[in-house]
């Protein structure tokens, strides 16, 4: 589990501390973000597993308490399996506009053995991506979330503005399909036009954004 604590200027003066932890599992990365106070866990864990996930985030000191949200970067099982269990322990789910028609869907790819609990959707914090950046600065948290669609139609990315970028399946280009490469390479482009410099995926080590190709061919 990795915990990579840097700093990060969220008015271009002060220093603030950012603490980055991973408290992922079944080669799923679980990041937990925080600045200052506030906590924001992205990605959602697998159905089933609360008490692992649980688990993970005691032995990495992250009391559940202290999440002011969590977000799925988009809704397949691995990534917000947990939503609505984590919503009844206190953590609010953060839904983005591009995201509310894939919320229903997760249910179609569970079975019964997994102990997917459905989220309900009355209850969560739905918002435009255009609107994140002002909700996360509420709670000390300087970053947005942007549409990085390529994976799915409803991929989102936290992108902090010390360049640090949670991406979740967005794929490199050379591991796209043919049906995909447009989207995800204007996504990269999307991610790096704003500032993207370090990538925490949800599989697999964190690279650079230098590292990424942008274009086919």
């Amino acid at each position: 589990m990795l915990r990579d604590p840097h700093h990060i200027r969220s008015d271009g003066s002060e220093a603030l501390r950012l603490d980055i932890v991973n408290v992922g599992y079944r080669s799923t990365h679980y990041w937990v973000v925080r600045c200052g106070t506030s906590r924001v866990l992205v990605d959602l864990g697998w159905p089933g597993t609360m008490g692992t996930l649980r688990a993970n985030l005691r032995r990495m000191g992250v009391p559940i308490e202290e999440i002011a949200y969590g977000m799925a970067t988009h809704y397949h099982i691995d990534h917000a399996g947990l939503a609505q269990e984590l919503k009844a322990a206190g953590v609010p789910l953060l839904v983005f506009d591009v995201q509310v028609e894939a919320v229903p869907e997760m249910k179609r790819w569970t079975k019964p053995v997994d102990r997917y609990v459905e989220i309900t959707r009355h209850d969560n914090v739905t918002i435009p991506t255009s609107e994140s950046r002002a909700l996360l600065e509420r709670i000390g948290l300087p970053g947005q979330v942007l549409h990085t669609p390529g994976h799915s139609e409803d991929s989102v990315s936290l992108l902090l503005d010390d360049g640090s970028a949670f991406t979740g399946d967005l794929p490199p280009l050379s591991q796209a399909t043919e049906r995909e490469a447009q989207q995800v390479a204007e996504s990269w482009q999307r991610l790096r036009d704003q500032g993207a410099r370090t990538i925490y995926p949800a599989h697999g080590p964190t690279f650079t954004i230098d590292a990424v190709q942008l274009r086919e061919g």
